[in-house]
Parts: structure tokens; C-alpha cells; sequence
């Protein structure tokens, strides 16, 4: 019983980099905030296209190409985070 609880522990208190789901999540999220921050004040992204600032603009030319994808995928993992589907 020990073993199981130390385990089920870990598991709990993995980070979003190991856990799949929680991954994706992340990721579709941190698309959907900086498609949101590029639609609103368009300026703060558009000057920074390479380096460290440039994966941000890259986010949110994905979240503007594949808009209909991501939202279906944001559906998706919303009712997969409610209803523990």
C-alpha cells in the first residue's frame, strides 16, 4: 500500500512536460493567449519575428492559420477536462 501511494504521489505532482495531456493543454493554450494578444495590440508581436520573441509570433500565425483546429481541439480538451472523459 506504501509503494502505491509514494507512486500515485509522483504521479500527481508530475509537470506538464511529462504528462501528455497536461501538455497539450499548455500548448493550446499558450496558441489561443497569443493569437488574443496579437489580435489586440498587434505591435507587441509583430516587430519580433526571430529569436527568443519570435516563438511567440509563431504561436500566433498558428492560432490565425489553423483557427477552426484549434478551436475544435480547445472544445475537446475543455469537455475532456470536465467530464474526465
Amino acid at each position: 500500500d506504501r509503494s502505491r501511494a509514494r507512486s500515485s504521489a509522483a504521479d500527481r505532482s508530475m509537470s506538464a512536460l511529462f504528462d501528455f495531456k497536461s501538455f497539450l493543454t499548455t500548448l493550446l493554450l499558450f496558441i489561443c493567449a497569443c493569437t488574443y494578444v496579437k489580435l489586440r495590440a498587434p505591435g507587441l508581436l509583430d516587430s519580433h519575428r526571430t529569436g527568443f520573441r519570435g516563438v511567440f509570433w509563431k504561436a500566433a500565425r498558428v492560432g490565425e492559420r489553423l483557427s477552426p483546429w484549434v478551436s475544435v481541439a480547445c472544445a475537446y480538451m475543455s469537455v475532456q477536462t470536465l467530464f474526465g472523459w
